[in-house]
């Protein structure tokens, strides 16, 4: 019955020429069992018929989904700031400059002019005022993209609410648009610390767990957008993923000190199928990508492979109380497995193996 089998191969016939080199006999594929020697091998393994995945490891890094940074839309002092590690839902402050607030509303179009009474109709007025209503403000309000003298009232009521200066106006000092919670990842202005507009003062990412990976280009092959992936994290922790964005573009890294080489890479996203248990942020992990995959060929165990003078390998076929050795070609490995082909090979097969 056929099963798939995923694991790596890489370096496993290194073991196979471990074992005593045989001659092939004069037609190229068999030669009876050595005289004086055992009849039969004191264990055996059957061929069989399956799937067999090759994977590749590489390194990665356990981080969180949609990283930004964000600057101050106004000058002042920073009075104070969200822990590194908090996630801030909609209605609550990031920081605080001068004693004032910067609040998180969900929205995906960034606040780009200052929203007030006699302003143009558009989407980010209706972005806005779906922000109030879900904080509980506005109970007259129309959620559309006019700014009405509703409108108006209900930002005096969340302005007053947030001891902000009421002036029925929402610029960006006071509010941020971003598309869900945000987990904190670094504060990089101080409290105490004076900042000028436009300087950058946090640094956040989504609340969602995934899986980045700076893939080597030449190997960018291995990186299919959909294919499923194993991932060991901290702890050996083994989780299911799935690759969700592969990089179009290239980024080169290193080689400017003399003597030192440059690293092209290409940036590999990769989604959890489950909650890691570890909380750590940018710790590193390993991730098995599927290098090659072969559907229903004949396999035997990697140690029962023998090394022939001539040069590539055989298998030593268990025939009654006899033996004879078949030369192979070797494909794909998977899980100490190794694809054979070979005469007279076929399913159900006894093969010579190590006595453990």
């Amino acid at each position: 019955m056929r099963k798939s089998l995923v694991a790596g191969g890489a370096a496993v016939l290194a073991a196979a020429a471990a074992w005593t080199a045989v001659a092939v006999a004069g037609d190229g594929s068999t030669q009876a069992a050595t005289p004086g020697g055992p009849a039969v091998p004191a264990a055996t393994a059957e061929v069989t018929r399956q799937d067999l995945v090759d994977t590749r490891t590489v390194d990665g890094t356990l981080t969180y989904a949609g990283e930004r940074h964000l600057a101050a839309a106004g000058g002042g002092t920073v009075t104070w700031t969200a822990a590194e590690g908090a996630v801030v839902r909609r209605g609550r402050p990031l920081l605080r400059i001068d004693n004032e607030p910067l609040v998180v509303m969900y929205g995906r179009l960034p606040l780009y002019r200052e929203l007030r009474r006699g302003v143009s109709d558009g989407p980010d007025v209706e972005q806005l005022e779906r922000n109030l209503r879900a904080l509980g403000h506005g109970d007259d309000l129309t959620v559309d993209e006019h700014f009405s003298y509703a409108t108006y009232l209900a930002v005096l009521e969340w302005q007053d609410d947030e001891g902000l200066p009421e002036t029925g106006a929402v610029d960006a000092s006071q509010a941020v648009f971003l598309p869900s919670a945000v987990r904190v990842t670094d504060a990089e202005a101080e409290v105490g610390r004076r900042v000028a507009p436009g300087q950058e003062v946090l640094t956040v990412t989504g609340t969602r767990r995934l899986v980045h990976v700076d893939l080597d280009a030449a190997d960018q092959a291995l990186a299919r957008k959909g294919a499923k992936v194993s991932v060991e994290l901290p702890g050996g922790e083994r989780v299911a993923g799935k690759i969700t964005s592969v990089g179009r573009v290239a980024e080169t890294s290193g080689g400017g000190a003399p003597g030192e080489e440059s690293e092209t890479t290409v940036d590999v996203d990769i989604t959890l199928d489950k909650v890691p248990r570890t909380r750590m942020d940018q710790a590193p992990v390993e991730v098995e990508l599927e290098s090659e995959r072969r559907e229903d060929v004949l396999a035997v165990p990697v140690e029962a492979l023998v090394a022939l003078r001539e040069g590539g390998f055989g298998v030593e076929v268990v025939e009654g109380t006899g033996t004879r050795i078949v030369a192979v070609e070797t494909g794909a490995f998977g899980s100490g497995l190794v694809e054979v082909t070979g005469e007279g090979l076929a399913e159900g097969t006894k093969v010579g193996v190590p006595a453990s």
